[in-house]
């Protein structure tokens, strides 16, 4: 699907933030607008609009941090929910080899039956001087039948375990590539708060 996914968009914008255009610009300049506000004179009424408009400044960054939160526990979530995913496949892989396995014994059951049915009807025929084609033909094509049949399910069986197999690749490749998201806006969020020092100090 072509759209932007959610997770690009988070990306985007925590790096939009590192650059200082989101809420470590916020609270550079209210930082600066403090420091100001306590330097410099003025009268109550302009003390109390700086005042207001610092509380403002203050209140958005509650917000967005409020907001990243929200987006980490959202994270945590659906790491849990991939690992429940990760769980089921594996489950679901294992069931997928042990129905081949039984398939397999089904179709060596099935070729003894029919070798020992044809020892049989060679028997039959050594013993009648006139054995029933008819019948020991259908019976080889009742056989042939049931053998196509469970050749058939082991095809089957064989599909889907291949489907499964790149299923879970898809869902290895997914989680491996939110870690590394994570791995980042963590490293991203660190360097941002090694430089707010040196801002600040301005």
């Amino acid at each position: 699907m072509g759209a932007v996914t959610d997770d690009e968009v988070i990306r985007k914008r925590l790096l939009i933030d590192g650059d200082g255009a989101g809420d470590d610009r916020r609270i550079n300049v209210l930082l600066k607008g403090f420091v100001k506000w306590c330097n410099t004179p003025s009268s109550p009424e302009e003390g109390f609009t700086h005042y207001q408009r610092m509380l403002g400044t203050l209140a958005q960054c509650e917000f967005s941090m409020g907001k990243t939160l929200m987006v980490y526990d959202m994270n945590l979530r659906e790491m849990e929910n991939y690992e429940t995913i990760y769980t089921n496949i594996e489950q679901n892989i294992t069931s997928a080899h042990e129905k081949i396995a039984e398939c397999k014994k089904e179709i060596q059951r099935a070729k003894r039956i029919r070798k020992n049915r044809q020892e049989y009807d060679a028997l039959a025929k050594v013993i009648q001087q006139h054995p029933d084609r008819h019948e020991t033909l259908k019976q080889l094509e009742a056989l042939d039948k049931e053998l196509q049949h469970l050749s058939h399910i082991k095809e089957n069986v064989d599909a889907k375990l291949e489907l499964r197999k790149k299923q879970f690749h898809v869902l290895l490749s997914t989680i491996q590539e939110l870690q590394q998201t994570l791995e980042d806006d963590e490293k991203s969020d660190d360097d941002n708060d090694q430089g707010s020092p040196g801002t600040s100090g301005e």
